[in-house]
């Protein structure tokens, strides 16, 4: 318990940094105006297709290992 207690916060900090990268690395097609109510429409709807769609499902499977991480670092101390 111990080691995973000292082990957990290192974890974390590589998981939020994966997370935040993947984050950032997604494509958005709202520009500033879609930000503010004006975009152009969302009306098409858009596949995820190869690298876009890795990165879609790595977004979701690491920010659920880090609330994971997360829960398991409340309950080690």
């Amino acid at each position: 318990m111990i080691i995973i207690a000292n082990i957990l916060p290192y974890i974390q900090i590589i998981l939020s940094f994966i997370l935040i990268a993947a984050i950032l690395l997604q494509q958005s097609s709202a520009g500033v105006g879609g930000a503010l109510g004006g975009g152009d429409g969302g009306g098409l709807y858009n596949t995820r297709r190869g690298f876009e769609k890795f990165l879609f499902i790595l977004t979701i499977v690491v920010g659920i290992v880090f609330v994971a991480s997360s829960f398991i670092a409340i309950f080690v101390k």
